[in-house]
């Protein structure tokens, strides 16, 4: 039995328009995301797109200290934390040292505990101060070997596969801030700013927002800014003193000028961080046995963030932070991320 002839031209027409309006439609989303020129993120996108295809290419490399990263740990009377902390980056890839910043001044650190529990495939070196200081954390530590440093708080789980990726996105971008909890700043029509957070909405909400900071608690950076910050004038420093607070602001401001004056191109610019999406982001504050709570419960503590940034801009003479709407993620492709404000 033959079958006519044009019921194959039927069935081609029915192939080849679905494919059709799938290339249509895919050409009209790539045609509504916001040109990366409008949020000073200019070529991060064609960054990422060019390292995911060198990363198909078969290489051979060395492990070499460019290919390592080393944290940074600052903790006060929580131990048991602390403890929890060491063990569980011990398994990260790539990670090269722990320097443990040790602000229970005056008391012993666990060094011959944890030592009597080796060995360990990765070096922890504890660094006692002589004051319980929120940027005791930002010296040029001479063990530190590697040019990226992950810097987290003594209360922050950051799962290995979230810190492997974020290491590979720094690595594209080691001038920025590379982290998982981004903050902005918040300008009023008298001038004044104000420190604000916000939150991931669903894509198919109206309005968004963007980020103006990467919090240095969860994230990656170039361990040049650790010597940029002590280098700041004076009176960030005695801010920082003075408020306990603060810091992660002040090295933004630090990075953000630090971009503007090294870039390129004069005319574009770059926000001081880049923010990855979290999968496994944990605070690990209420397994803490000696109950002691960070600074951020305290009640003046987001008053005085928007003290520091009022401050701040006085100090350096105008408000450097741009802002950015970037989001990495490990899983889909990096967009432009959705936000709503709770601040």
């Amino acid at each position: 039995m033959r079958v006519p002839r044009c019921s194959f031209g039927v069935r081609r027409k029915w192939i080849i328009f679905p494919i059709l309006l799938i290339l249509l439609v895919g050409a009209a989303l790539t045609a509504l995301l916001p040109p990366a020129e409008e949020h000073g993120d200019v070529g991060v996108l064609d960054v990422l797109r060019r390292a995911t295809s060198q990363k198909e290419k078969p290489a051979q490399q060395t492990d070499t200290s460019e290919e390592k990263f080393s944290i940074i740990i600052q903790t006060y009377n929580r131990t048991d934390l602390l403890l929890k902390l060491l063990n569980h980056y011990q398994a990260v890839p790539h990670l090269q040292t722990i320097i443990v910043v040790w602000n229970n001044v005056r008391e012993q650190t666990p060094v011959k505990f944890w030592d009597s529990l080796g060995p360990h495939p990765v070096q922890v070196v504890f660094k006692e101060q002589t004051s319980n200081q929120m940027r005791n954390r930002l010296q040029p530590f001479s063990e530190i070997s590697t040019d990226a440093v992950l810097m987290v708080d003594d209360d922050t789980l950051i799962s290995v596969p979230d810190i492997s990726f974020a290491f590979s996105v720094w690595k594209q971008f080691p001038d920025q801030i590379v982290g998982f909890v981004p903050r902005k700043h918040i300008s009023t029509p008298g001038g004044v700013y104000s420190y604000g957070s916000f939150e991931l909405q669903n894509p198919e909400m109206s309005g968004g927002d963007m980020y103006s900071m990467v919090l240095i608690g969860a994230a990656f950076f170039h361990r040049r800014y650790l010597q940029l910050f002590q280098d700041q004038p004076p009176a960030v420093h005695t801010l920082v003193d003075e408020t306990q607070n603060c810091d992660d602001i002040a090295v933004n401001f630090a990075v953000a000028l630090y971009l503007r004056q090294h870039s390129k191109l004069s005319t574009i610019k770059r926000p001081s961080g880049i923010f990855v999406k979290p999968v496994d982001l944990r605070n690990i504050e209420k397994d803490a046995r000696s109950g002691y709570q960070g600074m951020w419960h305290r009640p003046e503590h987001l008053l005085q963030r928007s003290y520091c940034l009022n401050r701040l801009t006085q100090i350096y003479g105008f408000m450097p932070l741009e802002y950015s709407n970037l989001m990495v993620s490990q899983f889909g492709f990096p967009s432009y991320a959705n936000h709503k404000s709770r601040g």
